[in-house]
């Protein structure tokens, strides 16, 4: 399958953009290592075919340094064969060992080993996507895992072994929720009330019901309106390994959301952590942080309820990232459309997908997981999204857009590498990560029904790049909601530590900076979440750098 862009989007777009004239050199290549890797994964929704709203949504995945050793290990969950919901072909597919998430640890030297047995986080159940962070703050991170059914919270013991804890940390959630399983998709790690303590904020998503089966014959199943939504829940750090709902206290509490991911950043520069959850033929949800515990939804007033012409959009997943360097962070949401690209402007959002050169290329396809990242390190942002059929197994390509530098992109994908032209998966989740360490992010992708992918960037260029793994003291351990502010020569860059990440998934906690052809970093100044301000200056570029929070 070979993308062409159809004359009825640049007709209805108006959008003549000049492609940019890159040199050969500095091409994008990213190389399909999966099999040399030793990423054996398959997921499996219980099914041949895609029947019902569950099997549609897909699987997440993580990239994260489970044991300390500096590498980055992989994480990704699996669906099951449920009772009443799936339809296996046989009976003999029943009694099949049973699929499990799967965890994967790297030597080291580009390939992985699976470990789940002796890691104890092989949950059976039907899982959705992971959450990392390290929530009690002992200095290694745990797995938040979202489920139909139960959620599962397994607490890193520090030897490589995972212990579930989810029963005393409080936070599997409500048996059910609108008189069906709470199904959650998403979630992320945050500290709201800046104490030092990560807490916790679960995207639900609706109130699945198996049994109803009246739709449009042609979709295959009943889409998402026709079952009522299921509402989030705050989850507040207690900093004694258990947590409390504080959903309805801090003004959080909606009904009606059907939320499929959840994304945080302070977009306002004011110094704490604002929500937004990405939600399901619906409005979205925008909770900015008042400071004092807390949250309003400003999602209308600052213009990104909606999509960028008033329509009410199946958004996927979002995604922060200050992708004109301005200082301040802007917001892509892909979804069944066009996809929403919004620049952060003063008081509000501004809708650009169109005149951006977004609109005319995602408007193809169904758009899923965003993953924000510099592949090239020539100082901007640049933007990939998975693509796949929401209602069936129709494969369809995954998207690599080149950020100009003046807020507009160009497709790159058929410069990428031969996996952006075949066109053999039914995308879903993505996670962001440089596992190789060699100074350029790479790209886990997550199919449902097929295989968990490994990219590797090879990149062919000579521009520089740093990378800042942050430690916290009086912060949280991982220095989540912590600004970091990059300046070399005339450029300034910003970049915000996040736990939860694009479609069902989460990055490599690591911050990671494209210099462009500068060989030093002037300045860095960074902003903790505990009030403390850190300055660096005259830092060697090309390294992997570990920062801790001063004492004051």
């Amino acid at each position: 399958m070979i993308r062409k862009l159809s004359p009825w989007f640049t007709l209805v777009l108006g959008l003549v953009l000049p492609l940019s004239q890159a040199n050969a050199g500095d091409a994008p290549v990213f190389v399909d290592i999966t099999e040399k890797a030793g990423l054996d994964f398959t997921h499996t929704f219980g099914d041949t075919q895609m029947s019902n709203i569950l099997e549609a949504t897909g699987p997440g995945c993580a990239l994260f340094d489970y044991d300390g050793d500096g590498f980055l290990d992989i994480y990704v969950v699996n669906g099951a064969v449920l009772e009443g919901i799936s339809n296996p072909p046989d009976k003999k597919e029943t009694t099949r060992p049973e699929p499990t998430n799967r965890l994967f640890r790297s030597n080291g030297d580009g390939t992985f080993i699976d470990v789940t047995a002796e890691a104890g986080v092989g949950n059976p159940g039907y899982s959705i996507g992971t959450v990392v962070a390290d929530y009690d703050n002992d200095g290694d991170p745990d797995l938040f895992v979202t489920n139909y059914g139960p959620n599962i919270l397994y607490r890193n013991n520090g030897n490589r072994t995972f212990t579930d804890v989810t029963a005393k940390a409080g936070v599997e959630g409500p048996q059910k929720l609108k008189g069906f399983p709470t199904w959650s998709l998403h979630g992320a790690f945050l500290d709201f009330d800046k104490d030092g303590w990560l807490d916790l904020y679960v995207g639900n998503y609706l109130a699945f019901d198996p049994e109803y089966t009246f739709y449009y014959k042609p979709e295959g199943f009943p889409g998402p309106l026709t079952y009522q939504g299921q509402p989030d829940i705050l989850y507040r750090n207690n900093g004694d390994g258990t947590f409390t709902d504080v959903t309805k206290k801090s003004g959080l509490l909606n009904a009606s959301g059907r939320a499929m991911s959840v994304g945080v950043g302070d977009f306002d520069n004011d110094g704490d952590s604002d929500i937004f959850v990405s939600n399901d033929a619906m409005q979205n949800f925008l909770f900015t942080n008042q400071g004092d515990g807390k949250f309003k939804d400003e999602a209308l007033e600052r213009g990104v309820a909606f999509g960028e012409f008033g329509e009410s959009t199946s958004s996927m997943a979002p995604a922060f990232a200050d992708l004109d360097n301005d200082g301040d962070l802007d917001l892509f949401v892909p979804d069944m459309g066009f996809s929403c690209l919004y620049r952060n402007d003063p008081i509000a959002f501004t809708g650009i997908t169109a005149k951006a050169g977004v609109a005319a290329v995602s408007g193809q396809y169904t758009s899923w997981a965003p993953v924000m990242l510099d592949y090239d390190n020539d100082g901007w942002t640049d933007i990939f999204i998975t693509n796949g059929d929401a209602h069936h197994l129709y494969p369809e390509e995954d998207l690599l857009l080149r950020n100009r530098g003046n807020l507009t992109f160009e497709d790159v994908s058929l410069k990428a590498g031969a996996y952006f032209s075949e066109g053999e998966y039914v995308g879903r989740g993505a996670a962001g990560g440089d596992f190789d360490n060699d100074g350029d992010i790479d790209l886990l992708i997550m199919n449902v029904g097929g295989p968990a992918l490994l990219l590797r960037n090879d990149s062919k260029t000579e521009n520089h790049w740093l990378t800042l793994r942050l430690v916290g003291t009086k912060s949280n351990r991982d220095g989540v909601g912590a600004r970091v502010r990059l300046t070399s020569g005339t450029t300034t860059q910003i970049g915000e530590v996040t736990a939860g990440s694009g479609y069902l998934s989460s990055d490599d906690p690591r911050l990671h900076f494209g210099l462009g052809g500068r060989a030093q970093v002037d300045r860095i100044d960074i902003a903790w979440p505990s009030g403390i301000t850190q300055v660096l200056e005259k830092v060697k570029a090309d390294q992997i750098l570990t920062i801790t929070e001063p004492a004051k």
